[in-house]
């Protein structure tokens, strides 16, 4: 066994994990990485959740399915004909894991690139000296005086229907079907819920969501979810709301899912496959943090401060094992910020503009406030809508589903939040994310050039109709 000191060890290779190691060896610190995701040789996958069964490969396969459905319903439309179509699910998922793999790579090379070591295996606390903290990850003890911890989460289980990745399937199950089940059941109408669904009911699969909630897409503004559950049911996807699980029994070749609906009738489900995505739980399995008195909180995710310190002096922790939304991006923009905290500098990270995205089919993207947000706030604000029905680029591409809606305040025209439904949705609201984080107004977006065609002009034409001046509409 050896020991090594660094500056810094960052426990975790994932968006917040290997961003915050890069960064912190940009700003000449000697820095560590410690990631355990292995890929199917059993060499090291960096990247964590996100690149390995998550973020990455979820999109691989949407933009599998969503040519696969334009060439079957689509491109009639557009004069171009075709016969025979059909689609090899184990062509389709080989895609995917190569997208997967050259992420993997690209992170190892980044690592070898900003002089980060890297090592593969789980690193777990292991005790700690005077201004310092062991951390042992295989035969190796790592020696530093900054830790900064980046676990993530795991998908939370419902009790009585374990995983088992074959017939109950996580994220990381769903991204493996390996044919089109003929019937598909999804228990939670989230993100990975509505994402995966709407793979595999492209495909061809029968798809019921079940959620629990009695509203669909809570967290999004009402007008949205609205628009997105009409949209969803027009495609084929049975989302049923307020639903309470009884029991789910697995058997040889299917699971059957005994419910209340929403009116509290009993309701019996029988699937070929199950997907469960009712939430992530934060990820702190085999950290040992009880051997430097790391504190946790009831939800054991780990307790941080607003800069991301935990309670031991040196210990950070960014991303998904940390409170706030579980996105990606958001540990991301935590590593970096600590990284630059450790180096003397002043990091920073602005919760309210930080964007959401569901990658179905209208996108759903949005940042800020939502109008009821606004409402139970008392704060007085004005609202202005354009649908991409009258864009005309939308028109061209032959998908006008959807709007952009502005909220502003009342007063100062202050951009308070920005939601969009639609085509390209999540490369839209980064022109809002921008606006908001130099406290833009209304106006402002109204009165800047976008080009023409383009489907940005939904945007400057939303802002305009916050002042009810719209143009083309």
């Amino acid at each position: 066994m050896s020991t090594k000191q660094f500056d810094v060890v960052v426990i975790g290779g994932g968006p917040g994990g290997y961003i915050a190691a890069i960064r912190a060896a940009q700003l000449g610190k000697n820095v560590a990485c410690i990631d355990e995701w292995k890929n199917a040789a059993g060499g090291p996958a960096p990247g964590g959740t996100c690149t390995n069964v998550g973020c990455i490969p979820s999109k691989a396969l949407l933009q599998s399915s969503e040519h696969f459905e334009h060439a079957g319903h689509g491109f009639a439309d557009h004069g171009i004909s075709l016969s025979n179509l059909k689609m090899d699910v184990a062509k389709m998922v080989a895609r995917k894991d190569t997208v997967v793999k050259q992420n993997n790579d690209g992170i190892l090379f980044l690592f070898k690139k900003n002089k980060v070591s890297f090592f593969h295996g789980r690193g777990s606390f292991a005790g700690g000296k005077e201004g310092a903290y062991e951390i042992k990850v295989g035969d190796e003890t790592l020696v530093a005086a900054q830790v900064i911890i980046a676990t993530g989460s795991s998908a939370r289980q419902l009790p009585g229907a374990e995983f088992d990745e074959e017939l109950i399937l996580s994220n990381d199950g769903a991204l493996r079907i390996p044919s089109v089940p003929k019937k598909l059941g999804v228990i939670g109408s989230g993100v990975i819920g509505l994402e995966m669904g709407s793979v595999w009911r492209r495909l061809g699969a029968e798809v019921t969501i079940l959620e629990a909630m009695p509203a669909f897409l809570g967290a999004a503004d009402d007008s949205v979810a609205k628009e997105a559950a009409k949209v969803f049911k027009k495609q084929g996807l049975d989302i049923q709301l307020g639903v309470k699980i009884a029991s789910v029994t697995k058997g040889k070749k299917d699971v059957t899912i005994a419910y209340a609906d929403a009116k509290g009738a009993e309701q019996s489900l029988t699937v070929d496959r199950l997907i469960v995505s009712i939430g992530r739980v934060p990820n702190t399995a085999g950290l040992h943090p009880e051997a430097v008195g790391l504190k946790l909180d009831e939800r054991g995710a780990i307790v941080v401060d607003d800069d991301c310190r935990t309670n031991l002096p040196g210990v950070w922790a960014v991303g998904d094992v940390v409170r706030g939304p579980m996105l990606a991006h958001k540990a991301e923009e935590e590593g970096v910020a600590v990284a630059e905290r450790i180096a003397g500098q002043h990091g920073h990270v602005n919760f309210n503009t930080i964007p959401w995205v569901i990658y179905t089919s209208p996108e759903i993207a949005w940042v800020g406030k939502t109008e009821q947000q606004l409402k139970a706030e008392g704060r007085a604000y004005k609202a202005g809508q354009f649908p991409f029905l009258a864009n005309g680029r939308a028109r061209a591409l032959g998908d006008t589903t959807g709007f952009v809606k502005f909220l502003a305040d009342a007063t100062t025209d202050e951009i308070l939040g920005v939601h969009i439904i639609g085509p390209m949705a999540s490369e839209l609201i980064s022109e809002a994310v921008v606006a908001m984080e130099f406290k833009a107004s209304a106006e402002d977006i109204a009165r800047i050039c976008h080009a023409h065609p383009s489907l940005s002009e939904a945007t400057k034409e939303a802002a305009l109709a916050v002042d009810k001046r719209t143009l083309n509409f």
